[in-house]
């Protein structure tokens, strides 16, 4: 599929019926959950930044375009990536953190209000806004329409104050965002404050407490996991690894998987 057909397939799905965009960390993942019937891909920040032996927010701009582009030609559904801060504090970082990915095959992305300079904290949120507004005006310029994720990180960076997340989400709406998104919400009651307060599509991060059913049900237009899918690989690794090395256990070596009918798939 071209880019504009992705970006046209990938806007269609925030406005039919709910969706769940997981997120793979590397191509093969991409095309594992291309063959099982997803339909459309975020990038994870974390999963990514592990991919290269580092934390989340260990990559820069530059490695993920390319890992961006390498999902995007590895797959044909449309791909939306994780830009963490936009890889810069001002407004124009974010706008070109956007171009940026948008050339390199996204048909989406988010910017969040978390800076993590200097041991990291929330914007101002009118500077917060600003950012959004510069993003989604570089959004607006490209030939083809761009799912802007506005994202406010107050419940996973120690300030889970609903109503401040709320307004937050407000001002990145109003500044341009087509999606709103606040990670870390955890109950039903949250989350359907959240998607009451707004008007525009929300994202919710997947929480084990809750069910892809009751999210939906509260409002949600499409729910995400993060970098959830990479950390259930890589635990399936260690506790392998780890069989191996204390008791020689090499059974655990048996899994069979069907690649060549995922991958042609693809």
């Amino acid at each position: 599929m071209s880019q504009e057909a992705r970006a046209e397939a990938f806007a269609a799905l925030h406005r039919g019926e709910p969706f769940v965009i997981p997120n793979p960390w590397d191509a093969g993942s991409a095309r594992v959950l291309e063959a099982l019937g997803f339909r459309a891909l975020a990038t994870t920040s974390s999963g990514f930044a592990f991919t290269l032996g580092r934390l989340d927010g260990g990559a820069t701009l530059d490695e993920v375009c390319a890992h961006v582009a390498a999902l995007a030609a590895a797959t044909s559904l449309p791909v939306s990536a994780d830009l963490e801060n936009g890889y810069g504090p001002e407004p124009e970082d974010a706008a070109e953190a956007i171009r940026r990915v948008a050339a390199a095959g996204a048909v989406g992305g988010s910017i969040e209000d978390w800076d993590p300079a200097d041991g990291g904290r929330l914007y101002d949120p009118a500077h917060a806004a600003e950012r959004v507004a510069a993003a989604a005006d570089a959004a607006r310029a490209l030939a083809f329409p761009f799912q802007l994720v506005g994202r406010a990180e107050n419940h996973i960076r120690g300030n889970p104050d609903l109503e401040d997340t709320i307004a937050r989400l407000q001002a990145y709406e109003r500044a341009g965002a087509d999606v709103l998104y606040a990670p870390g919400l955890r109950t039903v009651e949250e989350i359907r404050a959240v998607c009451a307060a707004v008007a525009k599509p929300v994202n919710v991060l997947a929480t084990p407490g809750l069910s892809a059913a009751e999210i939906f049900a509260a409002g949600a237009q499409r729910i995400s996991v993060g970098g959830a899918l990479a950390w259930v690989a890589a635990k399936a690794l260690a506790d392998a690894a780890t069989a191996i090395r204390d008791g020689g256990d090499l059974s655990v070596l048996g899994a069979r998987l069907p690649l060549g009918e995922w991958l042609r798939s693809s």
